[in-house]
């Protein structure tokens, strides 16, 4: 029998939340990829290397919001904390896209392609959102796990 085990440490749950967001982000990209016409990646490796980017440029956004909301909400106190936080979500998705276009454009050039309206801004804030759901859903079933 197996030498039981203790619960996991701060870094392996750390590891484990990275490792399944580019998993997911993976995924994601890769049925976009396969399912729409807007959404052109040339290769598996340069999708995985892009899942890791988007994952990368989500967290630091998300974290980037969260000091900023923090900060504004303690400066404006309870009367301005919802248009706050609509300001937050708003802000934080177009800095996402855009962003995340530029990055893409510079990191990828023709390797990755987001078509269609503005630019490709559109699909691409689709798929974001398609991958926070994802990831939100994927934390939320594992939560009593981990």
């Amino acid at each position: 029998m197996p030498a039981s085990r203790g619960a996991p440490s701060n870094k392996q749950r750390l590891f484990l939340r990275y490792f399944t967001g580019i998993l997911i982000d993976l995924t994601v990209l890769n049925l976009f990829v396969e399912y729409s016409k807007n959404v052109v990646i040339d290769s598996f490796t340069i999708s995985l290397l892009a899942a890791v980017l988007l994952q990368v440029l989500l967290k630091a956004t998300i974290a980037l919001e969260h000091r900023r909301r923090v900060l504004f909400q303690s400066q404006a106190g309870r009367l301005c904390e919802v248009p706050a936080f609509l300001h937050g979500v708003g802000s934080s998705c177009s800095a996402r896209s855009s962003s995340s276009s530029r990055r893409f454009a510079f990191a990828f050039g023709d390797d990755v392609y987001f078509g269609g309206p503005f630019h490709g801004i559109v699909v691409l804030i689709v798929v974001v959102i398609v991958m926070l759901v994802a990831e939100e859903a994927d934390r939320s079933a594992l939560s009593p796990l981990v």
